[in-house]
């Protein structure tokens, strides 16, 4: 009997014809709408998805064929890993496919923010010339925190590596450095907090990182401090990290990931909230696309067909 896989995003045509090549049927829809699931689930055998689709118990308990959920990038929150245990049911993502991007993508925000590089750009091209009014500062001599040392943890501390600076991190899943990496010190939150003078973000969204930067963790934190993140929104409280630019406590922000990324659903709290935001200078923003590269579209899809070729027949 035919095995059927859907895939509800687009991915790269190799996995597609990687899949086939398996003996899978199958059923390509980028433009899948989460509302019909439920009427095509019980017929799976695989199910390839994005951040639109939430696996959670009371789907997966109308999926008696299926055999893995394959995650294009590497937040499971949106699946409910227990569930899939209790059903034997495989579940893989590909964080080594985008680690690279991200850990690009944020160092890429980093020094636009140091350099004044959004700002400039905008008042260049108004004919407008101030040098001393963006005068930036540099990286070297500086201390950078590192909160989760995971894939794109530790791509972001590759990256900095020959920087002539401090690498810190906080990480309790992690016992020691990994290979290669030596010149990072592990230290404790408590002590990364008054230590960094950069603090960047690479952590899943669960119960113990939701709002983990709160207003008592930027209270604690250097003055100045400049947050970077990259993860997920919900690990940063916006009304706290607002607070903290305005009273510079915070010196500056590089978000990819936000609390709501609907902008067009604001409420009208939530408009204002981020109206402030954006209205600031010393913010560099961007709308989740820090794993979205060419590169990665492809390397993701090599990484997910490797991982499904693995089950046993």
């Amino acid at each position: 009997m035919t095995q059927k896989i859907l895939i509800t995003d687009a991915v790269h045509s190799l996995l597609l014809e990687g899949l086939t090549d398996l003996g899978y049927e199958v059923m390509y829809e980028p433009a899948f709408n989460p509302e019909n699931l439920k009427s095509v689930v019980p017929e799976l055998s695989g199910i390839v998805i994005n951040s639109k689709i939430i696996m959670d118990a009371s789907i997966l308990s109308m999926c008696p064929k299926l055999k893995f959920i394959a995650r294009l990038g590497s937040g499971l929150e949106i699946i409910d890993l227990n569930e899939c245990r209790k059903r034997n049911i495989a579940v893989f993502n590909s964080p080594e496919g985008n680690r690279n991007a991200v850990g690009e993508h944020a160092l890429g925000m980093l020094l636009a923010l140091s350099n004044n590089l959004i700002k400039a750009d905008l008042e260049v091209r108004q004919k407008i010339w101030k040098r001393e009014e963006n005068r930036g500062f540099e990286l070297e001599g500086k201390t950078i925190g590192i909160i989760g040392l995971g894939n794109t943890g530790r791509e972001f501390a590759r990256k900095l590596s020959s920087w002539a600076l401090q690498i810190i991190y906080f990480d309790p899943y992690v016992e020691e450095n990994p290979d290669g990496m030596d010149y990072l010190s592990k230290v404790s939150m408590k002590a990364l907090m008054k230590e960094a003078d950069i603090v960047s973000l690479h952590v899943p969204l669960n119960a113990e990182t939701k709002y983990m930067i709160n207003s008592a963790f930027i209270e604690n934190c250097k003055q100045g401090v400049i947050i970077i993140n990259t993860s997920r929104g919900k690990v940063i409280d916006t009304e706290s990290l607002i607070h903290g630019l305005k009273t510079g406590k915070i010196g500056g922000a590089c978000l990819d990931v936000f609390e709501n990324e609907k902008p067009h659903h604001f409420s009208d709290e939530e408009d204002q909230l981020y109206k402030e935001l954006y209205n600031m200078d010393n913010v560099v923003l961007s709308p989740h696309i820090a794993g979205w590269t060419s590169e990665s579209f492809k390397k993701i899809a090599e990484i997910l067909l490797t991982k499904i070729a693995s089950l046993p027949a």
